[in-house]
C-alpha cells in the first residue's frame, strides 16, 4: 500500500497543463512537489496565494510565506498575494479547475465529511465548504481506513457533512476510486494490494468490473 507521499504522487498525474488547482491541508499539500516539470500549473491557496511552488528546503523557509495550513511554501515566478475576499471570489466564481482535499469520510454518493469531529476542538470550518460547493472537479486524498482499521469509504457519512454529492474521484493508500450513481468504482489498486484487500477495507458499495491495473507512480 502507499504512504502519504505515494498518494500525492498518484494524484499529481491528475493535474493537467494550464490547470488552476487548490490544494487542501494535509496530503494534498504534497502534490505540488510531484507535478511534472513539462506542464504549467497554478496552485492557489485560500489564504491568498496564487503560484505556489514546492515546499522549501530546510534553512530556506520564509515564515511570512505560508499556505492555508500555515506551512511554509515557495512561490514561482509571477506569483501573487491578495486578501482572502479575492481568494474566495476566485473559488466561488469557479475559476479553479481542480480542488484536492483531504477527508475523514466519503459516502458512496459523493458526500464528504472533512471539517469536524463532534466533541473535539475545531478552529473553524476553513474554506472547504466553499470549495466543495463551487468546484466541478474534486479529488479526495485520504487513507482508506482510520487508525482503528475502520473504513472511511462508507454507505453514508456519520460525521457532519462538508458537501453533498460533490466528490468525483478518491485516491487512497489502497486504490483509485471513481464515485458514481451506483457506488464506488474501482479503477486502480496500489502496488501489492489485492482486490480482496480493497473490498475488505470498503464499507460502501464497491463496483469491480474487468481487469483492475496497479497504479503507476
Amino acid at each position: 500500500m502507499l504512504d502519504k507521499t505515494g498518494i500525492a504522487k498518484r494524484i499529481a498525474k491528475e493535474v493537467k497543463d494550464g490547470y488552476y488547482v487548490n490544494l487542501g491541508i494535509g496530503i494534498p499539500t504534497l502534490v505540488a512537489n510531484y507535478v511534472h516539470n513539462d506542464i504549467e500549473v497554478e496552485f492557489q491557496s485560500e489564504n491568498g496565494v496564487l503560484g505556489m511552488g514546492p515546499f522549501p528546503f530546510e534553512g530556506e523557509e520564509d515564515a511570512d510565506v505560508i499556505n492555508a495550513g500555515k506551512q511554509t511554501i515557495t512561490t514561482l515566478p509571477g506569483a501573487s498575494f491578495f486578501d482572502s475576499a479575492l481568494s474566495f471570489s476566485m473559488i466561488r466564481g469557479q475559476h479553479v479547475d481542480l480542488t484536492i482535499l483531504g477527508a475523514m469520510e466519503v459516502a458512496e454518493n459523493g458526500d464528504i465529511a472533512n471539517w469536524k469531529i463532534p466533541g473535539r476542538m475545531v478552529k473553524g470550518m476553513g474554506g472547504a465548504m466553499d470549495l466543495v460547493a463551487s468546484a466541478e472537479n474534486i479529488i479526495v486524498a485520504m487513507m482508506h481506513t482510520n487508525k482503528r482499521g475502520e473504513s472511511k469509504l462508507l454507505k453514508t457519512c456519520s460525521l457532519p457533512l462538508t458537501g453533498v454529492g460533490c466528490v468525483k474521484r478518491i485516491v487512497t493508500n489502497l486504490a483509485v476510486i471513481e464515485v458514481s450513481e451506483n457506488g464506488f468504482i474501482l479503477l486502480e489498486r496500489a502496488p501489492g494490494v489485492s482486490i480482496e484487500d480493497i473490498k475488505n477495507a470498503t464499507e460502501g458499495t464497491l463496483i469491480v468490473e474487468g481487469y483492475i491495473p496497479e497504479m503507476e507512480i
